[in-house]
């Protein structure tokens, strides 16, 4: 095999990193990290894979990359990535899919469950103190078993949340996708809906689908204003499909119950940012694959993919 150049743009795993070393000549550089920037700059026109995450590379990027021949992001969602500009250059650009969507629709479910019960805020009840008898009705929580879900696209981490809804908790699961969906295992329990209809029925709300051009500020003024009063809202997916100040005034009015959020429009969350203090939102800092397996499994099909592109084969996962 012919060594290439490689640049990782994201920290990999040292196992995995070897796997890559052993065939091709590696430079390890994260341009979000000001003393590797320069490094990661330097390295774009000689490369001719690149592997990582959470950096955006556009038309400028890969202007500076003429000897690119593909990307292998550690991740599902390929909202970083310019398409366009990549079919154009005839770059192949693959993803991780599957191997993060039972970590993904935990990570969700925890939300509803951390949403309706209450589960942080009474957690720092105690740890502060305030615990000093018998709670009453002013810090009960709401059962989430027997409610309705709601779950706006429907992919595998959809399906995966709908399992753990209908089957774990008897949910009645009412879902929105462009079309519908056969599965199985959930024949009977779940239903296709459009989605004003969907928005007004759902006891709780989440979202399992793409970052796209139809789907950014999909949760606006208008549909938050459809979704049942005391409703809860859960956004696993991407913070730019929902427009944040809408979500706001949801909360604020009293029309919506509470919010579990786990991405956000601008990450990390700005310490200006009113979510991140909101007293009924529950945020978390992006961590929906964010397990020790999850995360080597997918770094693991990411060098894969890699690998395969380079020695000329397919790749296991491709996006384009």
């Amino acid at each position: 095999m012919i060594r290439k150049n490689v640049l990782v743009f994201r920290e990999l795993p040292e196992d995995q990193l070897t796997r890559l070393q052993m065939v091709h000549d590696v430079t390890v550089a994260n341009p979000r990290v000001a003393a590797q920037e320069d490094t990661f700059f330097a390295a774009l026109p000689a490369a001719q894979g690149l592997i990582g995450s959470s950096f955006r590379i556009d038309a400028g990027v890969l202007s500076q990359s003429p000897k690119l021949e593909v990307i292998s992001s550690i991740s599902v969602g390929v909202d970083n990535y310019d398409l366009v500009a990549l079919r154009e250059r005839g770059v192949l650009l693959c993803n991780t899919p599957g191997v993060l969507t039972e970590t993904t629709a935990d990570t969700i479910f925890s939300l509803i469950m951390a949403t309706s019960r209450r589960l942080v805020e009474l957690a720092l009840y105690v740890r502060e103190g305030r615990w000093t008898r018998n709670i009453d009705e002013s810090l009960f929580g709401w059962d989430v078993h027997g409610k309705t879900l709601g779950i706006v696209g429907f992919g595998r981490i959809g399906q995966a949340l709908a399992r753990r809804a209908a089957l774990g908790f008897g949910m009645p699961v009412l879902y929105h996708n462009p079309f519908p969906v056969d599965v199985p295992d959930l024949a009977g329990r779940v239903r296709h809906e459009t989605l004003d209809a969907l928005l007004g029925a759902a006891d709780i709300v989440a979202l399992t689908l793409p970052l796209t051009d139809e789907t950014r500020g999909l949760m606006d003024d208008r549909r938050f204003g459809l979704m049942k009063p005391g409703a809860i809202f859960v956004n696993g997916s991407r913070g730019a499909i929902v427009d944040e100040n809408a979500l706001l005034d949801a909360l604020d009015s009293g029309h919506l119950r509470a919010a579990g959020l786990d991405v956000f429009a601008v990450e990390p969350l700005p310490l200006t940012c009113r979510l991140r203090t909101h007293p009924l939102v529950t945020a978390l800092p992006h961590i929906g694959s964010a397990t020790h397996e999850t995360r080597h499994a997918m770094a693991e099909l990411a060098t894969s993919n890699l690998l395969q592109a380079l020695a000329g084969q397919r790749p296991t996962a491709t996006v384009s």
